[in-house]
């Protein structure tokens, strides 16, 4: 589904190049749940946002489905990775003056379509357990219930690959233990879920954990169940 040839992101700080992402590959399957770990600084962000489409890289690929989505102008990167690629990007990222209806809705209004959306957001409420705050506003959520109405959004148009930076970042053990567990249904109904963690305790949710160090990605040994 989603493949990586060769991807690097280069930076200048002065007359310094450093690479923040270096020659990485990597192969996403449909209901893959793959994890990436590294220390801050890795390059871990820059690659999720490469292969959200929201970062052109210096070299490489990124195909989805045989597409090179960076041979594609902006406005059809836009529309792909709003069909395509469902994202729940770090800390909060909810329009505080919408309901968290309304925020689940958004992403389906970003381009024209037919019909209504309102049926599967509640549907979606529903899926992640919050669906008796469809009228709540941001303000009034827990940070746990702001990161359910996140991938909520994220679904909203049925991708075939969720990617998340840090979703568990900031929560208590059983907030983040019904959110691995949630991620894991997403990936189990054949959706691909792609995270990026530093909790060492979520990697047994999912069935491949790389490492990046200073740009450069490696499988790591499979996780004890």
């Amino acid at each position: 589904m989603l493949e990586l040839r060769n991807l690097t992101k280069e930076y200048k700080r002065g007359d310094r190049v450093f690479n923040a992402v270096w020659n990485v590959n990597l192969l996403v399957e449909a209901g893959d749940f793959i994890s990436i770990i590294g220390r801050s600084g890795s390059g871990k962000s820059t690659l999720l946002n490469m292969s959200a489409g929201l970062i052109n890289p210096t070299s490489g690929n990124v195909l989805f489905n045989g597409t090179d989505i960076y041979s594609l102008n902006d406005n059809e990167v836009s529309l792909f990775r709003n069909e395509k690629i469902g994202y729940v990007p770090q800390g909060q990222s909810l329009l505080s003056n919408f309901s968290v209806l309304e925020n689940v809705c958004l992403p389906w209004f970003l381009f024209k379509r037919e019909g209504s959306p309102e049926e599967r957001a509640l549907s979606l409420l529903e899926k992640t357990g919050i669906s008796s705050l469809a009228g709540s506003y941001p303000k009034e959520l827990s940070g746990g219930e702001m990161r359910r109405v996140a991938i909520a959004r994220s679904l909203i148009n049925s991708p075939r690959l969720l990617i998340a930076d840090e979703p568990t970042n900031d929560l208590d053990s059983e907030t983040t233990a019904e959110v691995m567990k949630l991620l894991c249904e997403i990936a189990g109904g054949g959706t691909a879920v792609l995270i990026v963690t530093h909790e060492l305790d979520t990697l047994s949710y999912g069935n491949k954990t790389y490492a990046m160090d200073n740009g450069s990605l490696t499988l790591q040994p499979a996780q004890q169940k």
